[in-house]
């Protein structure tokens, strides 16, 4: 059976606005409707995230983001603390570990928060880290880290705070600019319900003073190129037009529905699917005081094999699920809940996962 409930961690549903958006034909990307329809998208994309700082948006995935942030503010040898507290902060870290960097690990149990208790610390043992690099929403575990309380901790030490924000930005709050985040990436298809295709990312003022010392050569993710380019309402290569109509139709559902509108939302969304899989007799992997909303990860009662669930979702009911990743692969179910999401597909994935775990359970 076709999947006709994406419920994965991403990417995410199409709404058909965005649908629609990616059917407008072509225009030059170097003419004046282009540069009026650029330069009125990214103030759309600065307001989701409460910026009066740049914004780049370019070809790729939110992986390209890692490596855009390191050759954009470090140098070879820098020292960076990356909280690692599940499988994208363990990517986070490799990134950082291929460019030469001294990477600093802080290992976080996973399904635990990279709190203040964890992060202050940290930069105590290491006076000389130049970044931090954290991950505001754990795709792999269900948490969402508590990162209005780490910026203050980074800007006192003087590092810079570097954010993987793919399955938070445009779900969970945001408040880039208070909060002291000097640098945040996104992927296009998780909360800001597009295809894949584009990487986001917010830049404070701050990030332009590290460009000037950073050392690493780089031409495609120049930020700076980007930042000069848009200025003049141009992207510094060819647009990927047919994506960027789908941001202005997903951003303009977003301020029509309202930021806070949009949060409340998948807090009441990630309420019910938490209560949801509790009453199957799932266990929360993540601690609860910090389940993420856009995302939850949960542990099969016994006798109920993670592999049997999420294949029985696809072929008996159309739903896709995820697995977990890394050495969760065989032992926690995820249910992405971010982006075009109400309470009737939740209902009908809960349903149906009741079914399955139930028939298992019998068995």
């Amino acid at each position: 059976m076709e999947a006709t409930n994406l419920r994965i961690p991403g990417p995410t549903p199409l709404p058909p606005a965005v649908r629609q958006a990616m059917q407008r034909a072509m225009i030059p990307h170097r003419g004046s409707a282009f540069r009026a329809f650029f330069r009125a998208l990214r103030e759309q994309v600065r307001r989701v995230h409460r910026t009066d700082g740049d914004v780049v948006i370019l070809p790729g995935s939110g992986s390209a983001g890692w490596e855009a942030a390191i050759v954009n503010t470090l140098c070879p040898g820098d020292t960076v603390l990356a909280i690692v507290a599940g499988d994208f902060g363990e990517r986070f870290a490799r990134v950082a570990e291929r460019f030469g960097l001294r990477v600093e690990r802080v290992a976080v149990a996973w399904g635990q928060a990279a709190t203040a208790e964890v992060v202050a610390p940290a930069l105590e043992r290491h006076p000389d880290a130049r970044a931090v690099l954290y991950t505001y929403n754990e795709t792999s575990t269900g948490v969402a880290n508590p990162l209005a309380e780490i910026g203050p901790l980074v800007r006192a030490h003087g590092a810079l705070l570097l954010v993987d924000g793919v399955s938070a930005v445009a779900a969970l709050p945001l408040e880039m600019d208070a909060w002291g985040v000097d640098l945040i990436l996104s992927g296009s298809q998780k909360a800001w319900m597009c295809p894949p295709g584009l990487v986001i990312l917010a830049l404070g003022p701050r990030v332009w003073e590290a460009y000037a010392r950073a050392s690493y050569p780089r031409f495609f993710w120049d930020l700076d190129a980007a930042r000069r380019a848009a200025a003049e309402g141009n992207t510094p290569t060819t647009a990927p037009l047919t994506l960027l109509y789908a941001l202005q139709a997903a951003c303009d559902m977003l301020e029509a529905e309202g930021l806070e509108a949009v949060y409340a939302r998948h807090r009441r969304l990630g309420a019910l699917v938490r209560r949801g899989v509790q009453e199957l007799g799932y266990r929360l992997f993540a601690d609860p005081a910090y389940a993420s909303d856009t995302v939850t990860a949960a542990v099969p009662p016994e006798g109920v094999a993670v592999r049997d669930v999420v294949e029985r979702l696809r072929r008996e009911f159309g739903i896709e699920i995820a697995a977990g990743q890394g050495p969760l692969k065989d032992a926690i179910i995820r249910v992405g809940h971010m982006g075009w999401v109400h309470e009737p597909e939740l209902e009908r994935t809960l349903a149906a996962l009741a079914a399955v775990t139930k028939s298992q359970r019998a068995v």
